[in-house]
């Protein structure tokens, strides 16, 4: 479960910036992640839970911003919805769609005093 891994980086960098910023608590944590990421956001909130005990952001919510999976027709530059990484275009038929967003995966900000 690569979730878990993903979510003691976010408890890093949360503690390293609120360090950095001189602040003492950190109350929320801002992620971005896209549908694309190949992460499971209810999953990483969980491990964010269990992980986020005995650590300088322990009193911190992670509040989690789903970006959905966006492209672009290299054809016809029509802008399209994309739940997987290969897609056709719903406007014209052609199979090359690039990936515009949704591959987003990082901490945005945080809240601190």
């Amino acid at each position: 479960m690569h979730e878990m891994s993903i979510a003691m980086n976010i408890i890093d960098i949360a503690g390293e910036q609120a360090s950095v910023h001189g602040a003492t608590v950190v109350h929320a944590i801002h992620a971005d992640v896209g549908a694309l990421a190949g992460v499971e956001v209810q999953s990483l909130a969980f491990c964010f839970e269990v992980a986020r005990e005995g650590t300088p952001v322990a009193g911190a919510e992670l509040v989690i911003n789903e970006i959905s999976g966006r492209g672009r027709c290299q054809a016809c530059a029509a802008d399209v919805p994309m739940d997987f990484f290969v897609a056709i275009c719903p406007e014209c038929g052609e199979g090359r769609v690039e990936i515009t967003s949704g591959r987003e995966l990082r901490v945005r900000s945080l809240d601190i005093d």
